[in-house]
Formats: C-alpha cells, sequence, structure tokens
C-alpha cells in the first residue's frame, strides 16, 4: 500500500475515478528542476508535494509523486444558477495566478494503492484542499533586465495551443549562445526529450530560462552565470536546422518570450 500526502500551489484536483498521481522514477542526470520543467510544473510544487526541502537534492532511482497530466488542466464543471435541492460536491479550478503573489489553494491528496506491475501510478481516494501562507514578491521577482540569448530570425513563435512553449531562432552552427540573464544553472545536459543538449538557468524564485538545441554546453549545474555570458554553442535541431530554441517560464509555466525581451528588427 502507498501511502502519500501532496501538497500542490494552486491546483484542485476533480474527484472521481479519474483522479491518479504519477509514481516518477528519477534517473541518472535528472534535477528536480528538469523534472518539474517536463511536466509543466514550478519546481517549488514538485518540491512540496515530495518533502523535498532545498536545494532540492534528488538522486537517481527516488520516487517522486507528480498529478497526472490529464489532471492539470481539468475544466471545471458548469455551475448551477439555482437548485431546490443539495448540491454534489465538485472540485473547481482555482482562478489563474495574478501578475504578484497571493494566497493559494494547494490539493493535499492521500493516495492509497497497490502498484500494477508496471509500477507507474495510484489512484486517489480523498482529496482535502488546504490553504498555504502567502509568499511575499521581492522586488528582484518582479523587474529583470533581459536580453536577446542569440542573433538570428525567428522562425517559430509562442503558440501553446500548437505546443509550442518558446522561441525557435535560427542561426548558424557554433553561433554563441548567451543567458538572457544572470542566475544559476539547474540544469545541463541532454536528458530532456525533444529539447537535444540543454541548459536551464534560475533566475529568482519566479523565473527560469532555457536554451536548447545546442552542439556544445558551455556551463555546468551550479555554476552562477551573468547575463550576456557565453553558455552554449547553437546546434543541428535536425528536423527544424540549426536553431536555438529559447523558453521563459514564469512559476513554471511557460510565457511568451516577446513580452520579456527587448524589442529588435527580425
Amino acid at each position: 500500500m502507498l501511502l502519500g500526502q501532496l501538497a500542490g500551489c494552486g491546483r484542485m484536483l476533480p474527484a472521481g475515478d479519474r483522479d491518479e498521481l504519477i509514481k516518477y522514477t528519477v534517473n541518472k542526470g535528472e534535477t528536480l528542476y528538469s523534472i518539474s520543467w517536463r511536466y509543466g510544473y514550478d519546481h517549488r510544487e514538485v518540491a512540496a508535494w515530495n518533502n523535498i526541502r532545498p536545494p532540492y537534492s534528488i538522486y537517481p532511482g527516488q520516487q517522486l509523486l507528480l498529478i497526472a497530466p490529464h489532471q492539470q488542466y481539468a475544466k471545471p464543471p458548469r455551475q448551477p444558477v439555482a437548485s431546490a435541492g443539495p448540491v454534489p460536491s465538485t472540485a473547481t479550478r482555482p482562478p489563474s495566478k495574478p501578475a504578484t503573489s497571493s494566497p493559494v489553494v494547494r490539493p493535499a491528496v492521500v493516495a492509497s494503492a497497490t502498484p500494477t506491475s508496471s509500477a507507474t501510478q495510484s489512484r486517489t481516494t480523498t482529496v482535502t484542499p488546504r490553504r498555504v501562507e502567502k509568499r511575499p514578491v521581492s522586488r528582484q521577482q518582479k523587474s529583470i533586465a533581459w536580453r536577446w540569448p542569440s542573433e538570428g530570425v525567428i522562425v517559430s513563435g509562442f503558440s501553446p495551443s500548437k505546443g509550442k512553449k518558446g522561441l525557435d531562432i535560427r542561426g548558424k552552427l557554433g553561433q554563441s549562445v548567451i543567458a538572457a540573464a544572470s542566475g544559476n544553472v539547474v540544469y545541463s545536459g541532454s536528458g530532456l526529450i525533444g529539447y537535444g543538449n540543454l541548459v536551464i538557468i534560475k533566475h529568482n524564485d519566479t523565473y527560469l530560462s532555457a536554451y536548447g538545441h545546442n552542439r556544445r554546453l558551455l556551463v555546468k549545474e551550479g555554476a552562477a552565470v551573468k547575463q550576456g555570458q557565453k553558455i552554449a554553442e547553437m546546434g543541428d535541431s535536425g528536423k527544424d536546422g540549426i536553431i536555438l530554441h529559447f523558453e521563459v517560464r514564469r512559476d513554471g509555466k511557460p510565457v511568451n518570450p516577446l513580452n520579456y525581451l527587448p524589442k529588435r528588427r527580425k
């Protein structure tokens, strides 16, 4: 029997038989940041669900509990205008996060199941939301002076509905890729499918940026980098040619980099 308790940020689970948790086994070379990036979560969410404290160290073979992907964006049921009888209890999606932090609701989920042969999923049986203390937003989190990570033409823009979570910038093989803002390298490797050789930089508690499809990585995990510092060399993505794939994420969610980068000629 598996007994686990999750406490997540702004995520409510709908009740019913489809509520599922993923038991994710950590592979060699993965970090909490890279796993959170893959599933579209804030690293602090995953850390809280699994009682992992800063500096968020994990190890190969460790099992992490995650909310199944199909539960992330479950549509809330339509609310009745009036009802003469009792209204069945259902879970609704909380409001989207504002620009500044506000009190959020994390689901506390008790999961109980006998693992299947694949040992990949378990079903939830109880959902009890609880409130978490407000996290203040520092002045640093609100203002980052971003710069372009490389020269080149944008060949693919931000379009989450089409699976495009960032910008694809076409350049030359070996072209310099630089840090768009100062921060610390929290991932440097090739373990995320679809990103090739990837660097992820944490700028503060709110923002991360990623630089994918590189020919060569020039920084290692844990390194402090300055804005404008060369961190990689542009590589060949295969299907899309020689490009840099660049993403910015706010609280774990992809945002349009063009809303942060200075304007320039295409």
